[in-house]
């Protein structure tokens, strides 16, 4: 975890840099000793976590934290400071934890053990599984997040996309969604995708036909025999291929 410390006393850096160096998954990336720093090696290094003190002669911690949340992806941030009056006004600005100086060993292993899920790092692997796509509606753009998609439909040149309470009509070719959500849709018919995680299993159809099962839908989605036979032998999809 690339980690950021920031705090205008060196002896207060180098404490935190020692206890920090117990943990092997801690990466200190970097130190600044002022507000104007902190920022600018943020910017500069992209720190999954910032060990930020409250109190420094160019601006105050929490000035600092409320211009990092702004960020599209901030860094996760444990507030440090050596006044316990300071603790209403930190949690406002919402950081991960809050130590009083000087730090305990203890105390910062379970401030760690709490970042859990809100690191960059794992902020940015969500992005990446489970990204935003746009829609139209009216004059409204919308998104949702690509979990609730179900599939998307060309017909009558234009795609149709249908996800969890409704469908809409997207400005994008079906070429383009599977080139750019290529790791997670699966073509099942020239005019349809699938969103694979949503994709539960196959049946048999009418005279030697498939039909894909979606997980919250009703939808029969037609597939031919060879992708249906590629998708058993790719995915382990329950489909009967014998009859």
């Amino acid at each position: 975890m690339r980690t950021l410390i920031v705090d205008d006393e060196p002896l207060a850096r180098s404490r935190l840099r020692r206890l920090l160096s117990e943990y092997p998954s801690i990466d200190c990336i970097g130190e600044a000793s002022n507000a104007s720093e902190a920022l600018a090696l943020v910017e500069q290094l992209q720190p999954d976590l910032v060990m930020l003190d409250i109190e420094m002669p160019d601006g105050d911690g929490l000035s600092v934290a409320e211009l990092l949340n702004q960020r599209s992806i901030p860094p996760a941030i444990i507030l440090v400071t050596a006044h316990p009056e300071h603790a209403l006004d930190a949690y406002r600005v919402g950081p991960s934890d809050y130590l009083l100086k000087p730090v305990d060993p203890k105390r910062l292993r379970t401030a760690l053990d709490r970042l859990g899920t809100h690191t960059r790092a794992h902020l940015e692997k969500n992005e990446e599984l489970n990204p935003w796509i746009s829609y139209q509606v009216g004059n409204s753009l919308r998104r949702i997040r690509f979990e609730k998609v179900q599939y998307f439909m060309a017909e009558d040149k234009v795609v149709k996309m249908v996800f969890d309470g409704g469908e809409a009509i997207i400005d994008s070719s079906l070429a383009n969604i599977e080139q750019s959500y290529k790791t997670l849709v699966i073509r099942v018919h020239r005019n349809c995708l699938i969103n694979e995680s949503r994709l539960l299993m196959i049946t048999k159809g009418h005279q030697s036909s498939f039909k894909a099962v979606i997980e919250n839908s009703e939808a029969q989605i037609d597939i031919s025999r060879r992708v249906a036979s590629k998708l058993k032998e790719n995915y382990r999809l329950s489909v009967d291929l014998n009859h």
